[in-house]
């Protein structure tokens, strides 16, 4: 990131809905199955007008037959412009059971300033032990109550909101991270003999890379063998 916004142009009350913009990999299809079937039933009980908005590029059938508009539960296509569907939004919705990484949608939330609901594996590698700007829950029950109370209480969302601003700015400055890259970089360009003897899985990588390699020749050498054969 190389800048962060310093104030947020749409407030908690003037948001009205709940958002995930995702792509229909196996842990968002995944989310969005247990939010249709075991979170969001819980949160509509509390929140009877709550919204809910599913973007995805590419949303196969399978994913558009779960909109149902008397259920708030709005599936739809990619969105134009992924940071003013999110900084509308109110909460960003990501209870995810499988993943890795840092996830886009709960980046994007926090750039947007819109405080999330995720689970531990949502969370995992992202906030470095400091306070998650929203809430971290991992059973429907605990999800939906989460999300009502964020929904509902101005304090604890601006709370959240500011959360995710010091978030960004304590740990994904670009000019902080390009300068840890060059540097790491350097390093094993000068250090490569060392760097290679104690890699592991490089080493493994390599070695079934050649195997690979190896064993494709042979196939090519038995092909045009039998067929140097058949034309005897």
């Amino acid at each position: 990131m190389t800048a962060f916004p310093t104030a947020f142009g749409l407030l908690q009350n003037a948001r009205t809905s709940s958002a995930s913009v995702i792509s229909v990999t196996p842990p968002n299809w995944d989310a969005v199955l247990w939010m249709k079937t075991a979170i969001w039933p819980l949160i509509r009980q509390q929140l009877p007008e709550a919204q809910l908005h599913i973007y995805g590029a590419y949303t196969p059938p399978k994913a558009t037959a779960l909109h149902n508009g008397a259920q708030g539960f709005h599936v739809k296509h990619w969105a134009e412009d992924a940071l003013q569907v999110m900084s509308s939004a109110r909460i960003c919705l990501a209870p995810l059971r499988f993943g890795a990484g840092i996830k886009g949608k709960l980046m994007d939330a926090m750039l947007c300033g819109t405080p999330s609901i995720t689970t531990v594996i949502g969370a995992e590698a992202m906030s470095g032990g400091l306070p998650w700007p929203g809430v971290i829950a991992d059973n429907p029950k605990d999800i939906a109550d989460a999300a009502v109370r964020l929904y509902q209480d101005q304090t604890r969302w601006l709370e959240a909101q500011n959360a995710g601003l010091a978030l960004l700015q304590a740990r994904y400055q670009h000019r902080q991270h390009c300068a840890s890259l060059i540097e790491r970089i350097q390093t094993l360009r000068n250090q490569l003999p060392e760097h290679r003897l104690a890699n592991f899985t490089g080493a493994m990588l390599r070695h079934h890379h050649h195997k690979s390699t190896k064993y494709m020749a042979q196939w090519i050498e038995a092909k045009n063998r039998n067929k140097a054969e058949d034309t005897v």
